[in-house]
C-alpha cells in the first residue's frame, strides 16, 4: 500500500485544487524570534509556537502544512554549530506538525537551500552534487522518520541543489516531492529567471527529470509574477503545478518590515493564478494565516462552481 502522500497527487492531477500554507519566518518573528536565530532550534526551544503556527494554517483552510524546516539541512544548521542536532530537530519538526494535523490534513517536509554555493559558482570551496545529495538524504530520512507525508523542496536557487534535493528524497523513501524554484523579475527583459538564468519552463522541465512530482515556484516578488511563470510552465508540461509566492515586495520602515499586499489584496490575484494553471496554491514571506484564510475561500469557491 502507497504512502498516505500520493493522495496529493492523485487529487490534484484529478482536477482537485488544493490549498498550501503561508509564511514561517513571518509568524517566528512576531513570536519573539530574533534575527540571525536558528528557526529550526525552536522545534525543540519552543514547540508550544511552532505547533501553534501549524495549527493556525489548518484552521485557515490549508490542507497541507509544512514542517518547520527550512533550514534544517547539515550545511545550513552547521552556521549555528548545530549540525549535530540535524536529525533530531527534523524529526522533532515533523512530529510537531503531524501532532496537530486534523484528519485529512498533510504535513510536507520542507527542505530549503543550505546557503552553499555550487562548486561551480563558488569563490571558495564549493559543494559539490555529491556533497548536497548527502546532505539533503539525511535531513529527508529525519522527516521521514518524524511522519511527514511527502516533501517540499523548496526556494531553490541553483539548479545542482534542487535537482540534489529531488534525487535525494527520492532515493530515502516513496513519497512525493514538490519542488519550487525561487525566480527573480528583469525589469529590462520583462521575464522571470532563476539567479543563473533558467526560465520558468526549463525549470519545471529539469525539476521533473530529476523526478519531482509537482513543480512550480514560490518567494519571489508576488503573485502577479507568479501567475506569469506558472502560465510558462503550463505550456511545457501537464504536471501538477504549485505556487506560493510572497505577500508582494518587502517595505523598510524604520526597524520592521511589512510586505506591501494585505489579505485581500493578495488573494484578489488567486484567480488569476488558478487559471494560469496552478493546482496547489499559497504564500510564503509576509503572509500569515488570514492571507492563507482568504486564499482557501478563494479556492473553496471554484469548487463550488
Amino acid at each position: 500500500m502507497r504512502a498516505r502522500g500520493w493522495e496529493v497527487v492523485a487529487r490534484v492531477r484529478a482536477g482537485e485544487t488544493l490549498v498550501f500554507d503561508g509564511g514561517y519566518g513571518t509568524m517566528l518573528f512576531a513570536a519573539g524570534l530574533l534575527n540571525g536565530a536558528c528557526p529550526e532550534l525552536w522545534n525543540d526551544t519552543h514547540p508550544d509556537v511552532v505547533a501553534g503556527i501549524h495549527r493556525a494554517y489548518f484552521a485557515a483552510g490549508s490542507d497541507i502544512v509544512e514542517t518547520n524546516t527550512f533550514g534544517g539541512s547539515r550545511l545550513k544548521l552547521d552556521e549555528y554549530r548545530l549540525g549535530d542536532r540535524t536529525r533530531e530537530l527534523n524529526a522533532r519538526g515533523a512530529r510537531l506538525a503531524r501532532g496537530v494535523a486534523p484528519e485529512g490534513g498533510f504535513v510536507a517536509g520542507s527542505i530549503g537551500p543550505t546557503s552553499r554555493l555550487p562548486l561551480d559558482y563558488a569563490l571558495d570551496a564549493g559543494v559539490t552534487d555529491e556533497e548536497y545529495v548527502t546532505t539533503f538524504r539525511e535531513q529527508a530520512e529525519a522527516l521521514a522518520e518524524g511522519g511527514v507525508d511527502l516533501f517540499a523542496v523548496e526556494t531553490m536557487m541553483f539548479p545542482q541543489e534542487a535537482t540534489a534535493a529531488v534525487r535525494a528524497c527520492k532515493a530515502v523513501v516513496d513519497l512525493p516531492v514538490m519542488a519550487t524554484m525561487f525566480f527573480q523579475y528583469e525589469e529590462l527583459h520583462d521575464r522571470d529567471r532563476t539567479m543563473w538564468g533558467e526560465s520558468p519552463a526549463d525549470v519545471a522541465k529539469s525539476l521533473l527529470a530529476a523526478g519531482a512530482d509537482v513543480v512550480g515556484m514560490n518567494c519571489g516578488r508576488g503573485p502577479d509574477r507568479a501567475i506569469v511563470i506558472i502560465r510558462e510552465m503550463r505550456q511545457a508540461t501537464d504536471a501538477p503545478l504549485i505556487a506560493y509566492p510572497n505577500a508582494g515586495l518587502p517595505i523598510t520602515e524604520g526597524d520592521t518590515v511589512r510586505y506591501e499586499l494585505d489579505p485581500p489584496a493578495m488573494a484578489r490575484e488567486y484567480p488569476a493564478l488558478l487559471d494560469a494553471g496552478c493546482s496547489i496554491v499559497g504564500a510564503c514571506c509576509g503572509s500569515n494565516p488570514e492571507h492563507i484564510r482568504l486564499i482557501a475561500d478563494v479556492v473553496r469557491s471554484r469548487r463550488r462552481t
